[in-house]
């Protein structure tokens, strides 16, 4: 994409530009990612070579600038399948994006330079998944909500928050002696987290791509285990972005079931990001009416609609790549008798374009 510029009426400063973003840029992308209000994580730089290298995907970076000082970010990348379809996303494997702009020209030069760019490249659709409502004539996809809520320096203050069942199902766990452990090494996570998405018939990404998001994050990223007796029964990758903590990979076994290993697994990590200085738990995005939509509600947390809005190109209709298609339906029963090797050998194809 060339440079676009933006002519300002007299007295007005600077033009504005929208230009690819370029290596050299990064370090003053995330200082203004960090100081937007509207950013997320998914925004920060990093994450450009996580889905190049990690999910092999076509990176197409926008920012907009006035001078020397940006106005506005687009992550974007280019999904190509034959199974799934053609799509300019922002971002593959994240569960926030779209802009993020200081004010309302620069947001509309970035989604009129997105549109752009996906009519040339003859995409399927763009998809910005926005957190908040951005583009009212374009259609949305209602399936998602995130779950958020403020957490308190005292761990007693945090448990007496949680509604009083589950609150039970955390003792449960603490009762029943699982202990939890920060590890740096992906490979005591990968397979549990492998095991979990298999019982549920979703494909796993490839263990370099967390590696590779272990390795971008740094300390922003954390490993953690759950252990009953010896036995790593759950684990969880998260993410910590200015005051919040997002647990964002995360499963178990089928042997935590019983001692309410995924509970205790949460409060584990909201007890240490609580420490840790975090005032915002971010449990992600669950699908209306899933188990996890009903597990986090358990919690406390009150479901946030997510507005993943869609310029059409070449579809007729919002892509529907999602478990709830019912054209999925025979897939997920049958990928979830595999045997875990060839899940773990195969899915990695498949799941980088799933998005």
């Amino acid at each position: 994409m060339e440079t676009v510029e933006i002519q300002q009426a007299a007295g007005q400063g600077a033009a504005l530009q929208v230009r690819p973003m370029q290596p050299s840029d990064a370090t003053r992308w995330d200082a203004f990612v960090a100081a937007c209000p509207e950013a997320s994580f998914f925004h920060r730089a990093g994450w450009r070579k996580a889905v190049e290298e990690g999910l092999g995907h076509r990176t197409h970076y926008l920012l907009a600038e006035r001078g020397e000082a940006i106005a506005g970010i687009l992550p974007l990348a280019e999904v190509r399948s034959r199974l799934f379809g053609h799509t300019l996303t922002s971002l593959p494997g994240c569960v926030y994006g779209g802009v993020a702009a200081a004010d309302e020209e620069a947001r509309r030069a970035l989604t009129d330079a997105a549109c752009r760019l996906a009519e040339g490249l003859r995409v399927d659709a763009l998809e910005l998944r926005n957190r908040a409502p951005r583009e009212p004539s374009w259609p949305r996809k209602d399936l998602y909500v995130s779950f958020r809520k403020a957490i308190s320096p005292d761990p007693d203050a945090n448990l007496k928050a949680i509604p009083r069942k589950q609150r039970a199902m955390v003792r449960k766990g603490i009762d029943a002696g699982l202990t939890g452990r920060v590890v740096d090494e992906v490979d005591a996570f990968f397979p549990i987290y492998a095991e979990s998405v298999r019982n549920l018939g979703t494909p796993v990404f490839p263990r370099r791509y967390f590696r590779l998001l272990k390795a971008i994050f740094e300390d922003d990223c954390e490993l953690s285990i759950i252990s009953h007796q010896g036995s790593d029964i759950a684990a969880v990758m998260s993410f910590y972005f200015r005051d919040e903590v997002l647990p964002y990979y995360g499963g178990s076994r089928s042997e935590a079931r019983a001692v309410k290993g995924n509970d205790f697994m949460y409060w584990d990590l909201m007890c240490r990001a609580a420490e840790r200085g975090a005032r915002l738990f971010d449990y992600g995005r669950s699908k209306q009416g899933s188990g996890s939509y009903s597990f986090k509600k358990n919690w406390g947390f009150t479901p946030e609609p997510l507005a993943y809005e869609y310029h059409l190109v070449k579809a007729d209709r919002v892509p529907e790549v999602n478990p709830n298609n019912p054209k999925y339906h025979y897939f997920i029963e049958a990928w979830k008798r595999l045997p875990l090797p060839i899940a773990n050998a195969v899915g990695p194809l498949l799941a980088r374009n799933l998005g």
